[in-house]
């Protein structure tokens, strides 16, 4: 007998959303918006607005001062970049396919929603994983950390994250595809769209990233515990140096902890929601949908409440003094 698996659509929202009418089952915009709807479409565009410029700040930092092209940094370019095609493509396209209704009804739209949505969160905490694998080498093994983590490598980790995720994306876009076409018989389909998908581009990536902050953890205490036990010249200098690697460390390890806040309930309320006759509000849903494109708009804050140097950055770019001469080679305290 052929496995069955039961993925009722339509019991997963109990509420119609504030700007949508169901026409003949399908969730389309209403023609008279409500208060509740116009107030939230406002907030979500003011959303999309931050995100895009806090992104766009850190990627012209990094551009354009020398003293932030590290290997690092490029690395946070990277990531800043996917962050903003979160808020010029992703936020847009779930204003106008919301994630309840496509849930409830999927199209071409919602396909292409869902493609853009997993390709970006996947490249975002596969930056991440190289994060946590530059701050290894950076904190465990400083004397090799300049012959292993060069830009050749980080150009190969950045080429890596963005296609990688392409591929699961589409991978897993395929498989609903197929699960569309031959209903509830095709097993190996609803495991790919639902679970194996999930595993490799958000479970699998969380628990390699946790084990090497885990590592840098327990390495970073031994050095402490080392500076202690030499003289005080070697103790002032080894901790200087030590102190501005945990620095980066512990900031690296506060976005990795907020993109776990934001995406993490996604994430199991979707993994889960396919073996389940349980419904979910659409509020419920939705809230946790935004929580975790919000994650897209908080990076650069982080950066700017921990960076030193991207606050002087920050400062320089929005008062308009880069525009008023050459300060690629300033000095950012």
């Amino acid at each position: 007998m052929e496995p069955e698996v039961t993925f009722n659509r339509t019991s997963i929202v109990t509420a119609i959303h504030p700007c949508y009418e169901i026409d003949n089952f399908n969730f389309i915009l209403t023609k008279t918006p409500s208060i509740i709807c116009v107030l939230l479409y406002f907030f979500l565009m003011l959303l999309s607005v931050i995100t895009i410029c806090g992104n766009f700040l850190v990627i012209i930092s990094v551009f354009y001062f020398q003293q932030l092209h590290t290997p690092t940094n490029y690395l946070i370019l990277s990531l800043a970049v996917a962050d903003l095609l979160v808020g010029i493509i992703v936020f847009p396209f779930t204003m106008a396919f919301s994630l309840s209704s496509c849930l409830y009804h999927e199209g071409l739209f919602c396909k292409v929603r869902g493609s853009f949505d997993i390709t970006l969160s996947t490249t975002s905490i596969l930056h991440l994983n190289c994060i946590a694998i530059d701050r290894y080498y950076a904190v465990c093994q400083p004397l090799t950390y300049r012959t292993k983590i060069n830009h050749c490598v980080v150009v190969i980790m950045i080429v890596v994250c963005w296609g990688g995720s392409a591929l699961i994306a589409i991978s897993i876009t395929i498989a609903g595809l197929n699960n569309d076409k031959c209903g509830e018989r095709c097993l190996i389909d609803v495991l790919i769209a639902n679970n194996i998908g999930f595993i490799f581009s958000f479970y699998l990536p969380v628990i390699v990233m946790l084990c090497i902050y885990l590592k840098i953890f327990l390495a970073a205490q031994k050095q402490a515990r080392s500076i202690q036990n030499t003289t005080c010249q070697s103790k002032k200098s080894g901790a200087t140096v030590s102190k501005n690697e945990r620095k980066a460390t512990k900031t690296l390890a506060i976005v990795l902890g907020v993109f776990l806040l934001c995406w993490t309930p996604l994430f199991l309320c979707i993994t889960v929601l396919p073996f389940s006759n349980d419904s979910v509000p659409v509020p419920v849903i939705e809230t946790l949908n935004w929580l975790a494109l919000s994650n897209s708009m908080l990076n650069p804050f982080i950066y700017a409440f921990f960076y030193s140097w991207f606050r002087s950055a920050f400062r320089m770019i929005i008062s308009g003094k880069i525009f008023n001469g050459d300060y690629t080679n300033s000095k950012l305290s």
